[in-house]
């Protein structure tokens, strides 16, 4: 009976450090994943900063353009009505 005891307690710690490897497999596994998603979000913080920058210059060049625009729109219109005035001139003294 003692032969069947110290099977089964070698049974049992070969339980215990199978058991106990793949606990700390797991742990090494779940470190390693924490360690990747912690610079994923330092990647994405990053990304979103320079999204939020990249959105304000967008934002300011599109006012700036709007801007310019409308100036060159008027001095458009401004050329416009002195080629007509010009137009009317030369027919009236012909």
């Amino acid at each position: 009976m003692n032969k069947c005891l110290a099977y089964g307690n070698a049974d049992e710690d070969a339980a215990a450090v199978l058991l106990e490897r793949r606990w700390f497999a797991a742990f090494k596994a779940a470190s390693s994943v924490r360690a990747e998603c912690e610079v994923l979000l330092e990647a994405i913080e990053r990304s979103e900063k320079a999204w939020h920058e990249a959105r304000v210059r967008l934002a300011e060049l599109e006012i700036l353009r709007d801007r310019l625009g409308e100036e060159l729109a008027a001095v458009e219109s401004v050329e416009r009505d002195g080629v007509r005035k010009n137009r009317r001139e030369v027919m009236s003294a012909a």
